[in-house]
């Protein structure tokens, strides 16, 4: 039984879709890493990279996890509803405000640069895992939870891409503490849509603690939620960096603390005990 174990466990640490979403989800952390230190024009190559590579590893997760039809899903219903919030925005003002890209971000769709649909995307994925992580089994708690994730994320990213100027707003007022330029209207059209996007993924995506099956791991009784959460690496990679990384941008390096302070504290509510979770869990099944 131990030998079966064992194997078990390096097939799935080494299959393919496991190596190639690990690997996605590294260099979106390395491009991020350099972001600081480049100029203008090169800052706007690696935003786009860093958020096709990060997609990418979620989706490559997506598929390992659970199957590429699932991961079909989550792009197409994470990306499909960013999309369509962002094309009906830029024409109406609903439901962020009204706002405008300014063409610096290129290929556009519907108006719309590709990259947003595919940044919507990346983080929804890992934050329904979160939402998921921190509610009952089946409980619809987990969208709520997920979706304030989700809308934590734009308190480090609206100040940021304002300020590389990749959109404006029409009314920035009134704003948070410490963050004009962005209107209180963004945020909560964020959340409005990040709950529609969680809900529709929650309902879509297989939740093996709900239901015994949909995931690739079929781990043996008792052990179900301990292993699912531990073989979570790469959404804790994406979610931590996202988290830790951010804060230390805006901080450090941008000159926007309040950003810092306030991502950190809002999307830290989520997410630090997300990953508290996963990591003890990671460590408990070693101990096994």
């Amino acid at each position: 039984m131990t030998s079966t174990r064992t194997a078990g466990r390096g097939t799935r640490r080494h299959s393919p879709l496991a190596v190639l979403a690990l690997t996605l989800a590294v260099i979106a952390v390395l491009v991020q890493v350099v972001h600081p230190l480049l100029d203008d024009a090169a800052r706007t190559s690696a935003t786009t990279l860093a958020v096709v590579c990060f997609c990418a590893a979620a989706l490559a997760d997506a598929a390992r996890r659970f199957s590429p039809a699932t991961a079909a899903v989550v792009l197409g219903v994470a990306g499909g509803l960013g999309l369509a919030a962002e094309a009906v925005g830029t024409r109406t003002g609903l439901p962020f405000g009204e706002y405008a890209y300014t063409g610096s971000l290129q290929p556009e769709v519907l108006g719309v640069p590709l990259v947003v649909p595919l940044a919507w995307t990346m983080m929804a994925y890992p934050m329904l895992l979160a939402g998921r992580t921190l509610a009952p089994p089946g409980s619809w708690t987990a969208v709520p939870l997920a979706a304030v994730g989700l809308t934590s994320w734009d308190l480090f990213l609206d100040p940021m891409m304002v300020a590389a100027g990749h959109w404006t707003w029409a009314d920035p007022t009134p704003a948070l503490p410490g963050l004009p330029g962005i209107p209180l209207t963004n945020y909560a059209g964020w959340l409005l849509v990040s709950l529609v996007i969680c809900a529709a993924l929650h309902r879509l995506v297989p939740d093996p603690r709900r239901r015994g099956r949909g995931s690739r791991e079929e781990p043996a009784p008792g052990t179900q939620r301990a292993r699912g959460s531990a073989e979570l690496a790469v959404p804790t990679l994406l979610l931590g960096w996202t988290w830790i990384g951010s804060t230390l941008e805006a901080l450090v390096f941008a000159g926007r603390p309040w950003a810092g302070v306030w991502g950190f504290v809002v999307m830290g509510v989520v997410v630090a005990p997300t990953l508290a979770h996963w990591l003890w869990a990671s460590y408990a099944l070693r101990r096994r």
